[in-house]
């Protein structure tokens, strides 16, 4: 296998993951494989996006400009990437908007990162997945261009976003992306909530479920586990935002423009 094979099967790689390539080749020179980038990237068939991490030129495309795909460069930012939060929704074609930033999880103490038009936003994972197997949970292997992407499910994401509504776009994007969803996995968003072991996330979670429970068919026993975990006292459904009112039986302030739905009105 040339090279050039390798480049049109791998349209973002490493250099680790190059390294490790030459390795079973036989070729462990780490000059040689400065050498081949040097010459690859001078001749406009790769394009840097960061230290360690390029992507394919196809021939006859001007590498000025050629747009890399964003998802497979989030994906390739750290070793453990996971695609999460409103890049996932995005992923699983299930946003009600594109963003410029693209978000992913990692147990990497890593930096935001911004090429050309996009912002690649590194989040740690929740402290309370203290374990690969936590970490992991309904996490899906999808196929992008040939190359295995990490990215969290719809199930897991339903409750990401809930929990994080500033990596969700805001309540308006959430509801409104959430909704494009057909069927989630209950067992599977309940499960995953009550990993993360919070009050307040798992009240968010059996609110959404609950508004929805006609529509995504949700059985009144996965509304009644999330419903013994909610807070005891009265919780904000955003952290420090103020006004609202309050649902007693999930002790959660929702604002207006979530129980109004606001933004129906203004399309």
């Amino acid at each position: 296998m040339r090279l050039t094979d390798y480049f049109a099967s791998h349209p973002v790689f490493t250099t680790e993951e190059l390294k490790n390539w030459l390795g079973r080749r036989d070729s462990h020179n780490p000059w040689t494989r400065k050498a081949l980038l040097a010459y690859h990237e001078k001749q406009g068939r790769l394009r840097r996006a960061r230290r360690g991490l390029y992507y394919v030129v196809p021939p006859g495309a001007n590498p000025e400009n050629f747009p890399a795909d964003a998802y497979l460069l989030a994906a390739k930012m750290t070793s453990d990437a996971i695609l999460a939060y409103h890049t996932a929704l995005e992923f699983h074609g299930k946003a009600y908007s594109i963003f410029e930033e693209l978000q992913y999880l990692t147990g990497h103490a890593a930096r935001p990162v911004t090429f050309r038009d996009h912002r690649f936003k590194p989040v740690r994972f929740p402290g309370k997945l203290d374990s690969d197997r936590k970490r992991f949970f309904s996490v899906k292997e999808m196929d992008r261009a040939g190359i295995t992407v990490a990215v969290t499910s719809l199930e897991r994401t339903l409750v990401d976003v809930l929990a994080r509504p500033d990596l969700g776009g805001g309540w308006e994007e959430i509801w409104r992306s959430l909704e494009m969803v057909e069927f989630f996995d209950a067992e599977a968003v309940v499960e995953y909530a009550m990993l993360l072991e919070n009050a307040t996330t798992a009240a968010k979670v059996g609110f959404f479920l609950e508004q929805h429970q006609e529509t995504l068919m949700i059985e009144d026993s996965y509304i009644e586990r999330l419903h013994a975990r909610r807070p005891r006292n009265p919780h904000y459904l955003t952290r420090g935002e103020r006004g609202g009112q309050l649902v007693p039986d999930w002790n959660l302030v929702v604002p207006d423009e979530v129980l109004e739905r606001s933004w129906e009105r203004e399309t």
